[in-house]
């Protein structure tokens, strides 16, 4: 069985990408609900890093898997 071959920099790269935009997302839902900014800023800066690496780990995870895939 030929697997694709996925270079890690592209898994970091969507990590990124997925977390300003899931940030932006959590600031902006956090601001609502408080009403403040600062809060809001609190709680995104917590989650950017914990989630970048669950991310990570989890696109890489899922790139093992066979799950909804055909051989060819």
């Amino acid at each position: 069985m030929k697997k694709n071959w996925v270079a890690r920099k592209r898994h970091i790269t969507k990590t990124i990408t997925w977390r300003i935009l899931a940030s932006t997302d959590t600031l902006l839902i956090s601001w609502l609900l408080t009403g403040s900014w600062k809060i809001g800023t609190g709680i995104a800066s917590i989650e950017i890093l914990t989630k970048m690496v669950l991310y990570y780990f989890h696109e890489r995870a899922w790139l093992q898997s066979k799950f909804g895939t055909k051989n060819n």
